[in-house]
């Protein structure tokens, strides 16, 4: 079995004269083996002996397998087997209680139902990957084929789940003090995950000690653990799983999926190292997507602008077995005050694969329909879209009745104004014009939630004057290599070119998922425990070892400063470098232990409510003539309590920026009524956004650490940059040309039909 930890490499151009602690701009750590190509994304693993799985996809949405005619691929070059569900071996589901999770519990090719299009129904092993996606073609699989449904429009009979309610959100609507009322529905469509790097999996089996290491395209590796343990039927201590690097996920990568079964079955079954990397067409089938969403929002407020009731009903589309919900109520129940209000959501079932985790679930769309909802609230009012929301700032989370823990979305929205100009928009639609095109500016608040996850963490510092840290977290390309490190620089006073980073390894201590925006805040107190408890043994040393300069000093009154111990009295460079209090002591290394909990656990955490906040501002360029629309400008503020690296935050706040304007106007997958099949399952039909469509952003952070969370003053930043975009998109596209669209992306024929008066 190999056994090497994951590590990087550290920065070759650093000094000690460059900050590099928290908050300082630097650039990531992993960065020159990316760019060499010496990075290891699991598909570039190879082993001696490695075969080559592809699967067989179903072509019905719903039926029964009839029968399977696998005697012509078995018999083609260098097949070894074809797998079915007669001869692939037992799997098992989870455990429910156990605390993991998968968001599709069925394992695959466990039976001969279909439930959607793309469903496993083969597996092909063969020495090449051509012969074995040629040997996958000539699998022949009778079907009954049954009626299906995978129509977008959603409605329920069920009685729908009530997430939030307060006060009496329908008289409220009815009152006569309700100057104005707003009853509209929106719409968004089914978004699949289109990361660079595919889904993959390598799977290796020891027979002698019945072990598992799998190396995987994986955003929560101890979580991917607890799953493949569980349904192949080994102990978690006979799994290892290794991400050494991701090409992105998004959320599509944080929970298991059936691909990663079927390599590691018939890696056991044939004692053989198994590549299995799905096609770019399996991501629209075989891995999750965001649902499409239908929510009905009704708003009541004065003349004044003061919102009287705010209900949101939402539905979304699942699975027939598995059910991931888009809590698309998440961020309303607290971001603007109304005393009447009631939130309700519903799952409605399809024939189509299970849906998932995307940037932002539940919040994005939900935000989407709440911050247009509000868009037209402000015209209908005539009152300018920051005053309506600055009028219903909250003093308090009314849904929990909490205080919040820090909260500067008015700092947000004002200094987004500011710098955007604002102050210079012509309300009148199609009023604004420059060169030609006609300019549309819109705005949205967005919010997202601010959680810690368990963690643990051990930091080593060496005799040769390096501090490990190790940690079974894993960096899917947001910077969580390069974050750690600072956290360590900025805890130890060492320069992060003397800090190495082991992670992406479940043989190391345990580590949170990569998901949610919370990876780095809950690293944040293990990391910290962890650290100053070895940093306590080496002041420990210097205290009483018989070599030490500073036998006899009581360890309370030297300082570990700057990577050096000192007499806290004094300054460190009267002191010496920690590695020779080892070397002295003639020991190698120090290690601590750090170890810290959900920030569900914390004392009080039912009493403060803690979020992150932010303003996007948009400016759009219309021109008429030749129906042509573009994004051109961007402001987004964001509130996120302390920046641990600026570079690294802005690049993740840009990337969901763009990622929402694909939201906004050109993504969205189509299903085939006659078969299920999506049918723009290629990077040709699934448009999204590309270089030429970015437009010019400025990201700013408003500095207010939040203590609330962890002691660095942290919050995630991932999600919150893509919430909101798209109605600011949206808001922006109806300033322009009076079309407003509440059915996601915008379509070019919609604003096709924009009143004549407002062309150029």
């Amino acid at each position: 079995m190999p056994d090497t930890i994951v590590t990087t490499i550290p920065i070759q151009s650093q000094t000690p004269a460059i900050q590099t602690g928290v908050g300082a701009a630097v650039s990531r750590i992993d960065g020159p083996l990316k760019v060499t190509g010496r990075a290891r994304y699991t598909s570039d693993h190879r082993f001696p002996g490695m075969l080559i799985g592809v699967p067989v996809c179903a072509t019905v949405a719903s039926g029964a397998i009839r029968g399977i005619d696998t005697s012509v691929a078995a018999a083609m070059p260098g097949v070894r087997i074809v797998y079915t569900h007669d001869n692939i071996g037992k799997f098992f589901h989870i455990n429910a209680a156990s605390g993991v999770k998968t968001d599709e519990r069925r394992p695959p090719l466990e039976d001969n139902t279909v439930r959607y299009y793309g469903q496993y129904v083969a597996l092909v092993v063969a020495d090449t990957f051509e012969q074995a996606t040629a040997a996958a073609a000539a699998v022949k699989v009778d079907y009954r084929r049954d009626p299906h449904d995978v129509s977008k429009l959603l409605a329920t009979s069920d009685q729908p789940k009530t997430d939030t309610e307060r006060g009496n959100p329908d008289q409220a609507f009815a009152s006569a003090a309700a100057a104005v009322r707003l009853d509209e529905t929106y719409t968004t469509p089914v978004e699949t995950h289109n990361p660079i790097e595919l889904h993959a999996s390598v799977a290796l089996y020891d027979g002698a000690t019945q072990s598992f290491t799998l190396y995987e395209t994986s955003q929560a590796i101890v979580n991917h653990r607890g799953v493949m343990s569980q349904m192949l039927g080994v102990p978690p201590e006979n799994m290892r799983i290794v991400t050494e690097y991701l090409g992105s996920g998004f959320g599509g990568k944080l929970w298991p999926w059936g691909h990663s079964l079927l390599a590691a079955q018939a890696a056991r079954n044939l004692r053989r190292p198994i590549k299995l990397v799905i096609s770019r067409d399996m991501m629209f089938h075989n891995v999750g997507h965001r649902t499409n969403t239908q929510q009905r929002i009704r708003l009541a407020a004065t003349s004044g602008g003061k919102l009287l009731s705010l209900q949101q009903d939402y539905l979304f589309h699942v699975a027939q077995e598995e059910a991931s919900v888009e809590h698309c109520g998440e961020s309303t129940a607290y971001l603007y005050g109304t005393d009447n209000m009631r939130i309700t959501g519903a799952p409605v079932k399809r024939h189509i694969a299970p849906n998932t985790s995307m940037r932002g679930p539940g919040a994005v769309p939900g935000l989407f329909a709440t911050e247009s909802a509000m868009d037209e609230l402000a015209v209908r009012l005539n009152i300018d879209p920051v005053q309506l929301r600055l009028l219903n700032e909250p003093a308090t989370d009314q849904s929990i009745r909490a205080p919040f823990s820090s909260r500067h979305l008015r700092e947000a929205l004002l200094t987004g104004a500011e710098r955007f100009g604002w102050a210079r928009r012509n309300p009148q639609v199609g009023s604004m014009q420059q060169d030609g095109e006609i300019l549309g500016w819109g705005m949205a608040a967005c919010s997202w939630i601010a959680k810690r996850l368990g963690a643990e963490a051990s930091v080593t510092l060496g005799s040769d004057g390096t501090a490990r840290i190790y940690s079974a977290v894993q960096d899917i390309g947001t910077g969580t290599y390069t974050v750690v490190s600072q956290m360590v620089a900025e805890l130890t006073g060492m320069p992060m070119a003397k800090i190495i980073v082991a992670i992406g390894d479940t043989r190391l201590p345990p580590g949170p998922m990569s998901g949610g925006s919370m990876a780095t805040a809950s690293m944040v107190p293990a990391v910290a425990q962890a650290a100053r408890t070895a940093m306590t043994q080496v002041l420990s040393l210097a205290s009483e070892h018989e070599r030490s300069p500073f036998r006899g000093v009581k360890t309370d009154a030297l300082a570990f400063t700057q990577g050096r111990v000192h007499r806290r009295d004094q300054s460190p460079q009267s002191g010496v470098p920690f590695a020779d209090i080892l070397a002295a002591a003639q020991v190698s290394g120090v290690d601590g232990k750090g170890k810290s909990g959900p920030s569900s656990e914390d004392p009080g955490a039912k009493t403060i409510s803690i979020h992150s906040y932010g303003a996007h501002f948009v400016e759009v360029r219309w021109q008429p003539d030749i129906a042509r629309l573009r994004v051109s400008r961007v402001v987004t503020v964001i509130d996120a309590g302390r920046i641990i690296n600026p570079r690294t935050g802005r690049n993740q706040i840009e990337g969901a920026v763009v990622m929402g304007i694909g939201m906004a106007l050109f993504e969205q997958t189509h299903y085939d009524p006659r078969n299920g099949k999506p049918v723009n399952n290629n990077l040709a039909d699934y448009v999204m956004v590309t270089n030429a469509d970015s437009p010019e952003m400025d990201v700013v952070f408003l500095d207010y650490p939040d203590k609330a969370l962890d002691e660095i003053g942290a919050r995630g930043i991932g999600e919150i940059g893509i919430a909101g975009i798209a109605p600011a998109v949206t808001a922006a596209v109806y300033h322009a040309t009076g079309v407003r669209v509440r059915d996601l992306p915008v379509d070019i024929e919609d604003l096709l039909q924009a009143p004549y008066r407002y062309r150029a």
